[in-house]
């Protein structure tokens, strides 16, 4: 066992507005099951890289252990080159039967390294990966969200290969895979940075209870604030009205005056200002005890959306429909029956591959969106009524460049409005002065969802809209679907998500 000790970590991109760590300090043990959580652009993948030693940071990075990193960035190759041909060049001096030797346990064999790897599916390419990953020796691994694009058995096989395995850091914002996987978390707080032991819902329940009390202790030290500024004000008003007969006699009302009472009143007082100022800094005290209480607390903002009513109850009908690509000898998918009605939210289920994308572009392509840039035969039939306004969004990132008013002037949206939806979605306002492709994955993908919801429409398209979202958000998105239930047909592999959100679900 080794340890990974960080000492005042302070790290910022050149050019940025602010530091991504500053004097940030903890350890971790190489045999721990790590999960690391926070929300999208707090430095995951960053701290990953300073790991991997790729950026000059200021502190320290103490360990014995070396490092590999996940996924694997691919090398170029011919169509035709299979995975045996580059393993190589993915990790130098890598003995292959060790590859060979992984893959049973991820639920491959060795059939799938003699493929060509540009056939493969997303699924089976990172089970490779992953068994590259693990077939080395004395390397510590860092996976950076490896179920992205995967489907529900991918998942599986993956939540159980790394279950079998210790020592790594597992960035993931599925929750399922982080309960089955990992035994402790670091948390990138809002303020903070916190290890503990447990899975992800052990550490959400703590977190829940923990800002539970810090709202609690809040109130209490707000309520103690203000009564001691209430007293502090009345105390301070009696020893100026004190002060003030020190000077002057009515002789009517106090004809009984002593000469020394000039003396009394002034000790009177003082005694009264002393209290007064013991008062002030109790109330300092007060405000630094309460200072800090909800630096981490977590309040994601209700979201919004505008549904639109179509004076049609069922919006889209497929019957019988098929649909072949050119060149395949068998169509991707046959006699699909699926009507979306209005309040419905479908959720569309199936391996990598069974057709799901393809459905969500046709439904664009026949409401006048086309998106199949494929040449395709189809039977059936595929229709939806007229007038219908769609909001897609879509699994693909790689539009998402540019700055914030030219993205809302091309895409038709309300620059206020959009920004709006992506504070609520956790943006810092610095966020809108960049350029969006310097933009995390997880936060491309929030423009796309806040482009969404920002655009009024009868039907919400949905192509795997959690990739790369952190859980606050996903929960976000969650209580969003449940409490305004537009009509949706979506494609989701997140299990925790598709229960809670989906009416209906059809499997391909």
């Amino acid at each position: 066992m080794a340890q990974i000790s960080v000492n005042d970590l302070t790290f910022c991109y050149e050019g940025s507005f602010d530091s991504i760590f500053e004097n940030v300090s903890f350890s971790i043990d190489t045999d721990w099951k790590l999960g690391f959580i926070g929300r999208n652009g707090k430095g995951k993948t960053t701290f990953l890289n300073l790991l991997l030693g790729k950026y000059p940071y200021e502190g320290s990075i103490d360990t014995s252990v070396r490092f590999e990193y996940f996924p694997y960035r691919i090398p170029g190759h011919p169509p035709e080159a299979t995975a045996a041909d580059f393993l190589e060049k993915l990790r130098p001096g890598l003995e292959f039967w060790r590859v060979i030797r992984e893959l049973p346990q991820i639920g491959e064999n060795d059939e799938i390294l003699y493929r060509p790897f540009d056939t493969l599916s997303f699924g089976e390419r990172t089970k490779i990966l992953l068994a590259v990953l693990f077939a080395g020796e004395g390397d510590f691994p860092l996976i950076d969200e490896p179920t992205n694009h995967l489907d529900f058995a991918a998942r599986e096989s993956v939540k159980n290969y790394l279950s079998s395995k210790k020592g790594f850091i597992l960035v993931s914002h599925d929750r399922e895979l982080l309960d089955a996987c990992i035994d402790h978390v670091l948390v990138l707080n809002r303020k903070t940075i916190e290890v503990q032991s447990g899975n992800f819902s052990t550490w959400w329940e703590n977190k829940r209870r923990r800002d539970q009390f810090a709202v609690s202790e809040d109130e209490k030290h707000r309520r103690q604030i203000q009564k001691l500024k209430e007293a502090a004000r009345r105390t301070s008003t009696w020893a100026d009205k004190s002060e003030r007969t020190k000077i002057g006699v009515d002789p009517d009302r106090e004809h009984d005056r002593q000469k020394n009472r000039r003396s009394y009143i002034g000790v009177k007082t003082k005694k009264m200002q002393s209290r007064a100022k013991q008062m002030e800094r109790r109330i300092d005290r007060e405000i630094q005890e309460k200072e800090g209480l909800l630096q981490d607390l977590e309040r994601p903002v209700e979201l919004k959306l505008t549904q639109m009513v179509h004076y049609k109850t069922e919006l889209v009908r497929l019957q019988d429909f098929s649909f072949r690509y050119a060149g395949m000898k068998a169509p991707v998918f046959t006699g699909l029956d699926l009507s979306v009605r209005q309040g419905e939210r479908i959720a569309l289920h199936g391996a990598n591959g069974c057709g799901k994308s393809t459905v969500i572009k046709r439904i664009l392509q026949e409401a006048g969106l086309s998106r199949i840039k494929s040449v395709y035969s189809e039977a059936g039939i595929c229709q939806t009524v007229p007038g219908l306004v769609i909001s897609y969004v879509d699994q693909d990132t790689s539009g998402v460049r540019g700055g914030v008013s030219e993205y809302c002037q091309e895409h038709g949206l309300d620059r206020s409005l959009f920004c709006t939806v992506l504070r609520q979605l956790d943006f810092e306002r610095s966020q809108f002065f960049k350029d969006m492709a310097e933009y995390s994955e997880g936060q491309k993908k929030k423009v796309l969802l806040a482009a969404s919801m920002a655009s009024p429409a009868h039907l919400y398209l949905w192509d795997e809209p959690l990739n790369y979202i952190d859980v606050f958000s996903r929960i976000q998105l969650e209580t969003l679907l449940l409490e305004y239930r537009p009509t949706m047909l979506f494609v989701e592999h997140d299990a925790r998500f598709r229960e809670k959100v989906a009416t209906k679900v059809v499997t391909l």
